[in-house]
Order: C-alpha cells, then structure tokens, then sequence
C-alpha cells in the first residue's frame, strides 16, 4: 500500500522557513517534499556520528541560480583556459557526499549532513534521482557538488573543495551541461559566496513555487545525465 505523505502547507513555515519537524528520510518522503518546495536541514551543525530530529524547511526568500543570468568573472575565464581538472559527472557520488561533510567549513564546527543525510540520498541516487559532479586532478577527486534531480527540477545540496577554484569549475560545467540539456535554473536553497559569483540571487517563495509548478517531473534522469 501506497503511503500518504502529508507536510503542512509551506505558507505555515516561520521566519526563518522551518515548516515541519519529524517525520522520516524515505524515498518518498524526499520526493514528495522536494515537489513542495520543502528540503531537510538539520536545524545547527552536530558531530558526524551525532543522531539529530529531521527538521525540513522552505525558505522566504529562497536562493536560485537563473542560467540567462549566469555571471562568469573574468579571472576565472582565464583560470578555464589553462585548468589542471577535469569534471564528470555521478561517477563519484558517494565520495562525494562524505566529502561534503567531512571536508572543514570556516566558523562551521560540525556537519548538517548526518549519517541518516548521507544514507537517505544515496539511496536516492542508487533511485535515479540524485546526481553528483565529481571533479578530478589525475585519479584524485579534488572537489565536488551533489544535489536532486526530479524529472526537470534539480537542486544543489552542498559542495566540496580541496583546491582552489576545483568546485567552481565543476558548477560551471554543470550548468552549461544542464543548459544544453533544456534545463534553465538550479535551485541553490541559499545563495552562497560561490553561487552569488555566478549571478545567484534570493527569489520569493511563490515566484520560487510557479517554478516547479512548471516542471516535467517525470523527465527521467537519463535524459539529462547519461
């Protein structure tokens, strides 16, 4: 039997987006969120082997990555044209993830991707809805990004890097991939000083929502990334 996945309307959500606490990481408790414009985040930063409630917000404004707006600075142009790195794509997802959260963030003690964060999207990408962008110098993965993808709506959960300018290169390409791809705009959730380098900027809520109203949510992940 079907389950019947309820979250309160995101209209209910306080200032700083909360909507819910509870509930599980099943696949289809991520997808039905995702489809509302609702995502988990852990509510502070915990021990990597810390067990956390399951907290799941959608933020007012909420961050986005417009493609016809992409920004791309002159300094990294001229970095392009001679980088050591190269870029795949779901090659590496799950080093990619543990890197995601073991890599050290400055002022930022812990982690909000917690085991049952790890689990519950790796699970989705062995599912065919979750991808990684995996960037390379040799045989050693130097930098990287993961998020979700549901037919045309993808996200970017949070990225990695070991060397300067390596995770840049690997947004970049992604977005110019997805572009070629049909896709025009990358939820970002927040906007970060990477993403706002790329022309990133906050939308409102409902703006935000009409988006994914407009999406083909059945557009399989092979299309996209083959």
């Amino acid at each position: 039997m079907r389950r019947r996945i309820v979250f309160p309307p995101v209209e209910t959500a306080n200032d700083d987006g909360l909507v819910a606490v509870g509930g599980d990481l099943e696949f289809d408790t991520l997808l039905e969120a995702y489809r509302r414009g609702i995502f988990p985040w852990p509510i502070s930063t915990y021990p990597l082997n810390a067990a956390v409630p399951h907290t799941w917000f959608s933020p007012d404004p909420r961050g986005l990555l417009d493609f016809p707006n992409l920004h791309v600075p002159r300094s990294f142009l001229k970095f392009l044209r001679n980088t050591p790195y190269r870029v795949t794509f779901n090659q590496a997802f799950e080093d990619v993830i543990r890197q995601c959260a073991r890599t050290p963030r400055r002022d930022q003690p812990g982690t909000w991707i917690t085991p049952d964060i790890m689990g519950a999207y790796i699970n989705l990408f062995q599912r065919g809805h979750a991808y990684s962008v995996d960037v390379w110098e040799g045989d050693h993965l130097v930098a990287g990004l993961y998020g979700v993808v549901i037919g045309e709506f993808l996200s970017g959960e949070s990225m990695f890097t070991h060397q300067d300018n390596a995770s840049k290169q690997g947004l970049y390409t992604l977005v110019h991939h997805l572009e070629e791809k049909g896709i025009t705009w990358l939820d970002t959730q927040m906007v970060t000083e990477v993403v706002r380098q790329f022309g990133g900027d906050y939308v409102p809520r409902q703006n935000f929502l009409k988006r994914l109203d407009a999406c083909d949510w059945k557009r399989p992940r092979a299309t996209i990334f083959p």
